[in-house]
Parts: structure tokens; sequence; C-alpha cells
């Protein structure tokens, strides 16, 4: 009988409570946002998750955030916009953002570059220290403010791989006359060494290798490259990617439609990209390893690039830069921002991190 008279007071007790629940007012955002839909033009294919995947991560953020009142619907590179010109289609207004790497868009432009990644630049913690407390988000907006665009961090690889190539790659005569698929501001480097370059989006890199258009092939790292099958038709995969050490990919926000949102949905919308900025670092990190220990049981063989290569590479870059900042006055401007905290965070780096770092991967080596 008591136990009775106990349940039914707890059934009485939780409906008090579900009623009183139900008489609170929803959240503001509930009620007062208006409904909002997006489209985001990715660079990148499908298949590739962890990069394209940085595009879901926002989507998903901004509508668990704002009860499905502001959705933003994700297509890959090809579906609406071919995935180097999601530039242009941000800009034109075809859609309202896109998720895209900025150097893919040097040709108009170099300054561009400094928004992904330059040769021998940052790592990507120091990408991240720059561009939310170093000026260079400042710097890269009004930047970008001439492409009626706004952007946001939203995602990075770390450190990339330098590569697959069908022969070895010893000296810098190697690297003379070979048709090289590579992005960015590195093309101009290469070029300056005698490669022959070409910019290929992701999904056009394996048939051009196939097929024999091209040399040799960079894009990301051992989990992407695995998907992509690279090491079907080219064996040797070189290290490091010196041209991108902690690539950024970012949002583009047509400046338009961003100023059309509420504070609340801007507020939200940020906060995504840099959820999407962590996450896909993260995930690349934990996917990495096990990716290289398949590509080297499946055949593939690992090598460095000789210190000559990436000597002559350093100067190349260096000499490239210099001529740049005189002939562009925006190219310079930022330059020389970056060039000054690129310093400031080596000589940082160098006390803490890399003296932890050696030691600790040196026990690690040991053990192996």
């Amino acid at each position: 009988m008591k136990r009775r008279k106990f349940l039914g007071g707890a059934a009485a007790g939780a409906a008090a409570v579900a009623s009183l629940a139900s008489s609170f007012p929803k959240p503001a955002l509930a009620d007062t946002q208006p409904e909002v839909k997006w489209r985001l033009a990715s660079s990148f294919p499908k298949s590739l998750d962890t990069i394209f995947g940085g595009a879901d991560v926002i989507s998903k953020r901004v509508a668990a955030a704002t009860d499905n009142k502001f959705q933003i619907r994700t297509f890959a590179a090809g579906e609406l916009v071919p995935g180097l010109q999601v530039l242009d289609a941000v800009q034109n207004g075809t859609v309202e953002c896109g998720h895209t790497a900025s150097y893919y868009y040097v040709g108009k432009d170099p300054t561009f570059a400094f928004d992904t990644a330059v040769p021998f630049g940052l790592n990507a913690r120091q990408q991240n220290a720059w561009m939310y407390y170093g000026g260079g988000l400042e710097l890269m907006r009004e930047f970008l403010s001439a492409y009626n665009i706004i952007q946001f961090p939203a995602g990075n690889t770390g450190a990339q791989m330098g590569g697959w190539f069908r022969k070895e790659i010893n000296t810098i005569d190697d690297l003379k006359g070979l048709k090289f698929r590579i992005g960015g501001f590195a093309g101009k480097v290469m070029a300056k060494l005698g490669v022959i370059t070409q910019q290929i989006a992701g999904g056009d890199i394996y048939p051009a290798l196939e097929k024999g258009t091209i040399d040799a092939a960079e894009w990301v790292g051992p989990y992407d490259d695995e998907k992509l099958g690279f090491y079907k038709v080219a064996k040797y995969y070189y290290y490091p990617g010196w041209w991108e050490g902690g690539p950024q990919v970012s949002l583009y926000v047509n400046m338009a439609q961003w100023q059309s949102l509420s504070p609340t949905y801007q507020a939200v919308l940020e906060g995504a990209a840099a959820e999407a900025n962590v996450k896909m670092v993260a995930k690349y990190d934990e996917q990495n390893m096990p990716a290289l220990r398949r590509l080297v049981e499946a055949g593939t063989i690992l090598r460095p690039f000789s210190r000559a290569i990436m000597e002559a590479s350093y100067r190349a870059a260096f000499e490239l830069y210099d001529e740049t900042a005189v002939a562009n006055a925006k190219f310079k401007k930022v330059y020389d921002a970056w060039r000054v905290f690129r310093e400031e965070q080596y000589l940082w780096f160098r006390v803490a991190e890399n003296s932890f770092d050696n030691f600790v991967y040196a026990k690690s080596a040991k053990k192996s």
C-alpha cells in the first residue's frame, strides 16, 4: 500500500514538473529568428570525408544551434560549381557560402596564399595563432573584402606529405621538366626549380596521374591519399610537404548575405566554423598513421626529400616572396606582418615545443 502511494505521488510530481516546464517560455531564438536556407559549395569531393566533412560539421552545428531554422545545404565539388571556382561563386552570389582553400586562387592575386599556407611558413597551431590573435584575420578580411567575401578559418590538415612520384627524386636535376600537380604559391616556387606545375582539383588528380598527363602529384596526406588511390599508379611517397606546414581551409561567406544575418545567426555561424577548424586537424592526426601503415604494406616506398632539395626550395621560396612583394603592394602588406609573426613563433616553438617533441620522439623511436 505504501509503495502504491509512493508511485502515485511520484507520478503526480513528475506530471507537475512537466506541466511547469511546458509553461516556461521557449528560448528567444526559437520564436524570433527567421528561417534561412543557404547553399554551400565545397572545393572537395564527398569521398574525402575529413576535408569535405568540415562543411558538414558547419551545417550540422548551425542547424542544431538554431532549431533547424538556419539551414546550410552542402554540395561537393562539381555539383553546383567546379571545385576551383568556389571563390567566384561566392563573390557573385551564385551561392551564399563556400568551403575552400584560398591558395587555389593565387592566379588572381598571390596574396590569397596567406589564407591557406605558403612554403616554409606556419604549422597548424601557428596558423591559428596568426589568424585569431596575430592580425592575420584582419589582414585577410581586408584583402577579401574587395571580392565581396568575409572568411573564417574552418579547417586545417596539419603538415602535409610531399606527394607521389613515379620515379625517385634525389637531386634538383631530377625535378627539372617534371610535370607535377601542386597547388597554391608552391607551384611558383617549384617552377623556379624547373618543374612544370599544374593545379588540378582533388577529384581529377588520379586519372591525370594514371594516364601520364602528370608525373607526380601532391594532395594532403596518407588518409586522403589512400582514398584517392595514388599508391596504385605512383609508388614513391615523399615528405615533408614543405609548402604546407599547416594549411588552413576557409569558410567564404558572401558579404551581403553575411550582413543580412541577425547577430545571433552570425555568432552561430562563426562558432560552427571554429568547431570545424578544430575537428578537421584532430581527425587527420588520428587517421593518418594507420593509413600510412596500410600504404607501406601495399608497397609504397616512403622517402624524405634530400637536404639539397629542401635547401634549394627554401632559397627559391624566399626569393619569390621578395620579388612578389616588390611588384604587389597587397602581398607586401600581408607578407611583412606575417614574416615578423613567423619569426616570433619560431623562437617560441624552439624553446618548449621543439625541445619536448625531439626528446619524446627520439625515445619512442628507440622502442620501436
